[in-house]
């Protein structure tokens, strides 16, 4: 995500609406999920306790996620009504490995309504509580069985008082932006990126319309007044990251590098005025991969709706922009190119290899704003170290503000976005060139490009960022990084010590 100078509403909690073929896992991902559901063993295995929300414990969004179940795909069908303002008739098909025994289980869902809930085919009991819909079996589920959930329900884009993200109603129709808490304001799910699934997607509109997701076409299929759309992952992806795109646009294809398909959705309308940006992304798909390796999937896209949010976002092969940036004459061209690269590079950084955990964002945005700057030096001579030199100057600012890059200060009441701040933007980028000042250009750039390969496809943190720069490096780093991404102040910068920073303006009675 990429913030612009807009203004974004609070999201606070939803109202509760009322009672009523597997694929493998790596070791590591089980025990990791196996270690979060056994903290919270009592709650789930309780079936006299009342519903409680749960989470795997994240340290910025306690209640995101739930333990017990290790999601391998979701199958979401929408019928979208022709107007953005009526909810969308939706069912959410679940299929999960369950990681302990469970009386119950907890999805993440809070916004719409619940019709019905099966669990392997049989009608299940569910009740609200917080943010969490709790499903109770007819029959227990034991640990590491196959299972599968169905919830039938609507999908709202209409939201509540003072709630944002999730569905975003452009000027034509709808698109998704679920960063970083919002996937269930949408559809049931686990929404945390440490458990990525594979995703298929069905949309249903009126003749008119046209419909894009995640992954690749899989169908289309007209029927009557309405042509239902399907697309499939073939990479597993976080549920913040998945977009759906409804609207009167057009898909602009092309080919990139290698062959890879590259689809754009615009506006119908303003397709040929829009070209000459699309154009410009075969050749920085070539620039990322010169830099970091190969494209990590089956496609990459811009989709460019009509539509206020304040931000760019970097949903999975399908990358959201408002398309104000692009027909804005105050942006430079260069600007608007290095954010275009800002998104892409999170193809790699966020996407491919997410974040196990929401205090990892740095290494999400910190990577992305590096490759957004380097591609303004190389592209356009914008100078990387005086854009580094600059945010030195205000990093004690900015960790006094928000905290150190690997350590976020929680998200403002009512602002969950507000964990999208300087510190892991330009101030984790800075930890970034302090890291390749440490140990050299050569082992950074080999140390980029073996963290999205070493990673691809699954989560990391930061101590395997951290091991993984002192194997490459060989060298003892646990200082280097204890000062860059744990301390309250900004180290000296290796190799200019003439840079100051600025110290925080102190509030009166401090």
């Amino acid at each position: 995500m990429l913030l612009t100078p807009r203004v974004r509403a609070a999201r606070p909690q939803a109202a509760a609406p009322h009672t009523a073929g597997p694929r493998t896992r790596s070791p590591r991902r089980l025990k990791a999920t196996a270690l979060l559901a056994s903290a919270v063993s009592v709650c789930l295995l309780a079936a006299s306790a009342p519903a409680a929300p749960l989470g795997v414990g994240d340290r910025l969004f306690p209640y995101l996620g739930n333990p017990g179940y290790d999601v391998a795909s979701y199958d979401l069908s929408f019928t979208y009504p022709g107007s953005n303002g009526k909810p969308l008739q939706a069912v959410t098909t679940i299929d999960a490995w369950t990681t302990t025994d469970l009386d119950r289980l907890n999805l993440d869902f809070a916004h719409g309504k619940v019709e019905s809930v099966e669990v392997d085919g049989q009608s299940a009991s569910y009740t609200k509580a917080g943010d969490d819909l709790v499903v109770t079996p007819r029959e227990p589920l034991t640990e590491g069985s196959w299972t599968r959930i169905t919830v039938r329900h609507t999908s709202d884009p209409v939201p509540a008082d003072g709630q944002d993200g999730g569905w975003v109603r452009t000027k034509d129709g709808l698109a998704m932006a679920n960063q970083a808490d919002a996937a269930h304001l949408v559809f049931p799910c686990n929404d945390h990126p440490s458990d990525k699934a594979m995703f298929t997607i069905r949309v249903t509109a009126p003749n008119g319309y046209t419909a894009v997701a995640n992954g690749l076409p899989a169908g289309v299929d007209r029927v009557g007044r309405a042509t239902t759309w399907t697309y499939r992952t073939q990479h597993p992806m976080a549920t913040e990251l998945a977009q759906v795109s409804i609207g009167r646009s057009s898909v602009v294809h092309r080919d990139g590098p290698n062959g890879l398909p590259v689809r754009d959705v615009v506006p119908t309308k303003d397709r040929a005025a829009l070209e000459p940006w699309l154009a410009k992304t075969p050749d920085q798909i070539a620039w990322m991969e010169s830099k970091v390796g190969p494209y990590p999937f089956e496609t990459y896209g811009v989709l460019m709706a009509e539509a206020t949010t304040g931000f760019e976002l970097e949903t999975q092969t399908l990358a959201l922009f408002e398309k104000d940036l692009f027909t804005e004459p105050a942006y430079p061209k260069w600007y608007v190119e290095s954010i275009m690269v800002h998104e892409l590079s999170h193809q790699w950084f966020g996407d491919s290899v997410s974040p196990r955990a929401w205090s990892d964002l740095w290494l999400n945005e910190g990577h992305a704003t590096w490759y957004e700057a380097l591609y303004a030096q190389e592209k356009a001579g914008r100078s990387m170290e005086a854009r580094m030199k600059a945010a030195y100057g205000a990093s004690d600012r900015w960790r006094a503000a928000g905290g150190p890059p690997a350590r976020p200060k929680a998200p403002a009441p009512g602002q969950k976005i507000s964990i999208f701040r300087p510190n892991v933007y330009d101030g984790a980028a800075l930890a970034l060139y302090a890291l390749r000042e440490e140990i050299g250009r050569s082992d950074f750039e080999r140390l980029e490009r073996t963290w999205v390969e070493l990673h691809r496809d699954g989560t990391a943190t930061t101590a395997d960022f951290e091991q993984l720069a002192a194997e490459i490096s060989g060298r003892d780093l646990n200082d280097f990084f204890k000062d860059w991404l744990y301390g309250e102040k900004t180290p000296p910068m290796p190799g200019h010590p003439d840079w100051k920073a600025v110290e925080p303006v102190k509030k009166a009675g401090k």
